[in-house]
């Protein structure tokens, strides 16, 4: 059975209210999942693993499981316009609808939740096939995203009952992806501590990190942030909210185009970021780009790499470190037309952080896609 969950060496101690040992799947919401499975087997080099749809008796969707290593993405369309999936991408757009967790027990991981102040997406049930059951269970978060919680250890499928096993059909070749190191929320403005103190009473999350304007600012725009995490750290999540700017920021145009909080982004970890990222570009993948003149500072604000900076600069591939190593990351622009998800691809070299001294360059490589959108 492949388990999805960060590698073995992250060995903080376990506080959480109720075990989480990591990512499950996350789940998209989108127009075409035929098409959109076909996207990330071509620029990002998932397989599709499993499918649930008319041709398997589920009359009213049609789901695409596609995975690379430890990540794990399922897309699902509506066959019907009324369908409460057609409406959730008609005002959201293509987005994530479910950020699955692996539990151990998903029924007492519900019922925890819900004692702490969790609202009910669903309450616990059983699903069964031939490779045995799964229990799943899930409540709210922000806006209209849900976490359900999988109890897989009795099952051996493809995916969950209901699915079947497929491949792909596409020659679809793996550039690296291995996990799910973060996932970053966007909500209103004075949303920020609410979820924060959701996470922290009814999850048992932890405080990681906090940014305010003054850290995550440009000349013209500003956000906030606040790092929560898993006792055990497999899962973290970052919480942006707008603050006052000269004019509109990132957050709020995202906000604008879906519609409401939700999912801005997905940091998928890599060992070796020139291979992975100089893939993706060859499968025509674009990112974000920062100006030359962001190198000119690295070797003395980050000290000594293992990597050629060249190598690095070539690729627009940002630099950062922190008193346990340093990191590498780059930025995909949003992978619909809609300037709302994108995806983050990030290498640890020992850094536990976020990458603080790339916001100021980073920020600006978003006013400037804000301004040819003419939305800054």
């Amino acid at each position: 059975m492949d388990i999805l969950t960060k590698p073995a060496t992250t060995t903080a101690p376990v506080t959480d209210s109720f075990p989480i040992n990591g990512t499950d799947h996350l789940e998209f919401y989108v127009g075409n999942a035929k098409q959109s499975a076909l996207y990330y087997q071509a620029a990002m080099g998932f397989q599709v693993v499993a499918y649930a749809g008319p041709e398997t008796g589920l009359r009213d969707r049609a789901s695409y499981v596609l995975q690379q290593n430890k990540v794990r993405l399922v897309l699902t369309s509506a066959l019907q316009p009324e369908h409460e999936i057609a409406q959730h991408v008609q005002l959201h757009g293509d987005g994530v609808k479910v950020l699955a967790l692996w539990v151990d027990d998903a029924e007492k991981a519900y019922y925890t939740a819900m004692e702490r102040g969790a609202e009910s997406a669903f309450a616990p049930h059983t699903k069964r096939d031939e490779h045995g059951e799964v229990v799943l269970a899930a409540i709210k978060t922000y806006g209209e995203t849900i976490h359900t919680f999988v109890e897989r250890r009795a099952y051996n499928g493809s995916f969950l009952p209901g699915y079947v096993a497929r491949t792909s059909a596409y020659p679809a070749k793996p550039v690296g992806l291995k996990y799910v190191d973060h996932c970053v929320g966007n909500v209103e403005l004075g949303g920020m501590n609410q979820w924060v103190k959701f996470y922290q009473d009814v999850m048992g999350f932890k405080l990681l990190i906090t940014f305010d304007d003054d850290d995550i600012s440009t000349e013209y725009t500003a956000l906030m942030s606040k790092v929560v995490s898993s006792g055990n750290g497999y899962i973290k999540f970052p919480i942006n909210e707008p603050a006052k700017g000269l004019k509109k920021s990132q957050i709020e145009e995202y906000l604008d185009f879906y519609h409401g909080a939700g999912v801005q982004h997905i940091a998928m970890a890599t060992d070796d970021i020139l291979a992975t990222v100089s893939q993706m570009r060859q499968n025509g993948v674009e990112f974000l780009q920062v100006p030359e003149t962001y190198y000119e500072d690295v070797p003395t604000r980050v000290g000594p790499i293992h990597e050629d900076l060249k190598d690095l600069q070539a690729l627009n591939i940002l630099i950062d470190r922190d008193d346990d190593g340093y990191l590498l990351q780059i930025f995909t622009k949003p992978v619909q037309d809609r300037p709302t998800v994108f995806y983050e691809i990030i290498q640890r070299q020992g850094a536990k952080s976020f990458g603080k001294g790339n916001f100021k360059a980073l920020f600006e490589a978003i006013e400037r896609e804000q301004a040819l959108r003419g939305t800054l």
